[in-house]
């Protein structure tokens, strides 16, 4: 089936959506013909994107809603139910990078990303799958994490070890669910994006300037995150890849085809030979093409 005649009509939430992959998700729900409702902290980007999908002849809601704080995802969850309807797609997409030396990381930085790339995963899948899976109606968790899900990266850390989270978590939640009965009709599919125009490398975490930290290593690792945004994915056409190979019934979702396979199998391949981790002498995402 189409990605039209598995979405359409359904209640789409996604998190993280005034901006990036979020949005373009959005946008894209928009045009299947779902209602979206857009949460995320900074209210004007969502507004903005919500007014558009409504511009547009679509239903959309923006909420403001913080990830990091469970009962609000709580009260996002009941807000939704009892207001909008019966979630058919819920997307954890909210997210945020770190750059700097491990050693070099504020506390405060490391907390970020764990609260909100991890935790807000784990909020968003407390909240709303027990009530999306007490009736029998098919219905899609996709929780978020990228290709660096199943790569090292240096300088990175926090987020290379948030998104290696999130692929566990979801992989041990897709076991969940088919070991409880209802895989019949809840899908749960892990998303690893390769580039995907945003600002999340402009917003990363850095380290203090306060003469303690290599700040210089930090900002030239964003330097060179910003190059590969350069050559990054379309959000909108980023989504449709992601909507068309979920309505396949795939659990890995991905927007770079070869650049992720390789990615993955590249890891899978270090991990049977038991070999040490490799330094990359430039991004697998150069020269890929989509």
């Amino acid at each position: 089936m189409s990605a039209g005649d598995v979405f359409s009509g359904g209640v789409a939430v996604i998190t993280g959506a005034g901006s990036g992959l979020g949005a373009g998700l959005a946008r894209h729900a928009g045009v299947l013909g779902m209602t979206v409702v857009l949460a995320d902290v900074d209210g004007a980007a969502t507004a903005s994107v919500a007014d558009e999908l409504r511009a547009a002849g679509g239903s959309a809601v923006d909420v403001v809603c913080d990830v990091r704080d469970p009962d609000a995802v709580h009260e996002l969850a009941g807000r939704v139910d009892r207001d909008v309807g019966p979630v058919r797609l819920l997307v954890n997409n909210a997210g945020v990078e770190q750059f700097g030396y491990l050693w070099d990381t504020p506390v405060a930085n490391w907390q970020r990303i764990i609260d909100i790339n991890v935790s807000g995963v784990f909020y968003g899948v407390r909240a709303f799958l027990p009530t999306m899976m007490s009736t029998e109606e098919p219905a899609w968790v996709w929780n978020v994490a990228s290709v660096g899900a199943v790569v090292a990266i240096p300088l990175q850390a926090p987020y290379i070890v948030s998104k290696h989270a999130v692929l566990a978590l979801t992989e041990c939640l897709y076991l969940e669910v088919e070991s409880t009965g209802h895989g019949r009709h809840i899908h749960v599919q892990a998303v690893l994006p390769g580039p995907v125009s945003s600002n999340i490398f402009e917003s990363a975490g850095g380290i203090d300037a306060d003469g303690s930290g290599d700040v210089a290593a930090a900002e030239a690792q964003r330097s060179a995150m910003l190059d590969v945004k350069a050559a990054a994915m379309d959000p909108r056409e980023a989504a449709a890849a992601l909507f068309r190979q979920a309505a396949d019934g795939r659990f890995y979702l991905h927007t770079h085809p070869d650049a992720v396979g390789a990615a993955m199998a590249e890891r899978a391949d270090a991990l049977a030979a038991q070999r040490v981790p490799t330094l990359r002498t430039e991004s697998r995402f150069n020269t890929a093409k989509p």
